[in-house]
């Protein structure tokens, strides 16, 4: 089992930075990767970015070099580096994981969510 705990939102303006933080605990051995999502008032849950064990990171297109996963990082947390945030960045981001069994002791795969936190940039 793995819990994850994201924090950092908050109101910025346009233009703006803020960075989030996602503290997994549990059997992060067992994480095969981890990543940001956000969902924005009716539109779909997105993928922003992720970073696998291996500290691999993939980026969406619309975050164009504004937002990193620093990969110094101990496995079990990771930060998001939002930098020039415009108002469409508005949204609940979520951190994620997931895991799978690649070693004896870990469970099967499961995925995991934080509780999510709120990003509101103003004009």
């Amino acid at each position: 089992q793995v819990q994850l705990a994201d924090s950092g939102g908050g109101l910025v303006q346009a233009g703006g930075s803020l960075r989030l933080s996602c503290v997994a605990s549990g059997d992060t051995i067992c994480l095969a990767a981890m990543g940001w999502y956000r969902q924005a008032p009716g539109k779909e849950r997105e993928l922003v970015a992720t970073i696998t064990s291996d500290r691999t990171t993939t980026y969406a297109d619309f975050v164009a070099g504004r937002f990193t996963i620093p990969k110094a990082h101990a496995q079990q947390q990771i930060s998001f580096q939002m930098n020039n945030l415009k108002q469409a960045d508005t949204a609940v981001y979520s951190c994620h994981a997931n895991s799978d069994p690649r070693y004896y002791f870990c469970a099967g795969g499961g995925d995991y969510w934080g509780q999510g936190t709120q990003v509101t940039v103003s004009s």
